[in-house]
């Protein structure tokens, strides 16, 4: 097949989709299929590369919208511009896609390359990795009026089969965006379990400055949706039962109101917030955690799986079916309170700290888990069958029935 991978993120930007755009490229390329990558500019990046297995970069000029809460604060770089209509359509004419594979639903290369492939007649595959939500009331209504007014009557013009990775995403989807696609097929979040494993507990306590004392790894970005509000909440119960506890916040600190709530509560003591670190020193902190805890209780992400993957025990809050099909088992698999329920992540925070023999078993049944179903290996299977399945069957000729395939 010629697959066209496009994403308005790809590296070196960093994040989820960004990693899984090139690790899917580049799996796709091994498995013997001719790829091009169509993105954003970014930084220094160059205009066009070859990736090692011989996929094709080309980067498109872009402009950075401004840091803000309605951009979730996050830095996102757009393409639009007069000329890119033009400059995709002769990209994939030059390329000749058998089937285009876009990553998020709010992006220009997404819209700008669902148009060609509507015109052409090319079947879509459309992951989404990000929910337009945001807990403040104003802008989650903003949001809402962007996915009813400008997403969803552009996702239309090409009806694309959606990934859901998991059930959470799956409500949403089907809540925000019905008759705008083809159909959806279940595809979890893929990680790669080797850069992740063989950390150095000792190493990653001594970059801290820590000794023995229970430490809470929270590993990820600090985002509207992962505010590390609930944990900070959680942490005067944790500390009246293990007084020397440290919260290590590891990732760039977009939303900082857990800082301020920390003073509230008078726990900023407990809480160390190391903003961005480079990837290579990840194996090491979170070997350097008894648990890792990010609270996601609007689904478990990347990191959540990549911290299983290193045999590190989560805590969190979620639901108990968040993959289709992969049941997990609180105090089992995993420890899981409901969304929302404060009280519930102390608890299970105070019980891996009460015993850690049981947790590590608890973190090495998570590490199986991942081994099992969420390898890249795995999971670029799964998107190769997908995307095989497309192409033989052709673009959707009708409105989505929002059926599973």
């Amino acid at each position: 097949m010629r697959i066209a991978v496009v994403n308005n993120f790809f590296p070196p930007r960093a994040g989820g989709s960004s990693h899984l755009s090139d690790s899917l490229a580049r799996g796709y390329a091994r498995a013997g299929h001719e790829v091009l990558v169509v993105t954003a500019a970014y930084q220094d990046a160059p205009g066009e590369e070859t990736l090692s297995e011989g996929v094709r970069v080309v980067r498109l000029p872009a402009f950075m919208i401004p840091e803000s809460k309605l951009a979730v604060s996050f830095d996102i770089s757009f393409a639009s511009r007069p000329s890119l209509k033009r400059r995709i359509s002769a990209l994939l004419d030059d390329f000749k896609p058998d089937v285009i594979h876009q990553h998020g639903q709010f992006f220009d290369l997404t819209w700008a390359s669902g148009r060609y492939a509507a015109q052409r007649q090319i079947p879509s595959l459309l992951s989404v990795h990000t929910r337009l939500e945001n807990p403040a009331a104003m802008y989650g209504r903003v949001f809402g009026a962007l996915d009813k007014f400008v997403v969803t009557p552009r996702l239309k013009r090409f009806q694309p089969r959606i990934v859901v990775m998991d059930a959470h995403m799956h409500d949403y989807i089907t809540r925000r965006y019905a008759g705008a696609y083809r159909d959806l097929v279940d595809i979890p979040v893929g990680v790669d379990p080797a850069w992740i494993q063989g950390g150095d507990r000792a190493r990653g306590r001594a970059r801290l400055g820590l000794d023995d004392q229970p430490v809470i790894m929270s590993i990820g970005h600090v985002i509207p949706q992962r505010d590390r509000l609930a944990v900070v909440e959680a942490l005067p119960e944790v500390l009246r039962a293990h007084p020397d506890t440290k919260l290590i916040v590891v990732g760039r600190v977009y939303y900082d109101l857990f800082l301020d709530r920390a003073k509230e509560l008078g726990v900023s003591d407990a809480v160390i917030s190391l903003g961005a670190v480079a990837k290579t020193e990840i194996p090491d902190l979170i070997a350097a955690g008894d648990v890792e805890c990010h609270e996601q209780g609007d689904g478990l992400g990347t990191a959540t799986l990549e911290a299983m993957a290193a045999g590190t025990p989560v805590v969190g809050w979620g639901r108990l079916d968040n993959f289709p099909g992969m049941p997990l088992y609180d105090g089992k698999d995993i420890y899981l309170a409901k969304p929302g329920d404060t009280k519930g992540l102390s608890n299970r925070l105070i019980t891996v700290f009460d015993d850690l023999d049981k947790a590590r078993e608890v973190g090495l049944r998570g590490k199986q888990i991942i081994t099992e179903h969420f390898t890249l290996q795995q999971v670029t299977n799964q998107y190769l069958s997908c995307l095989e399945d497309l192409v033989a069957h052709g673009p959707a000729l009708g409105p989505a029935t929002g059926e599973r395939s």
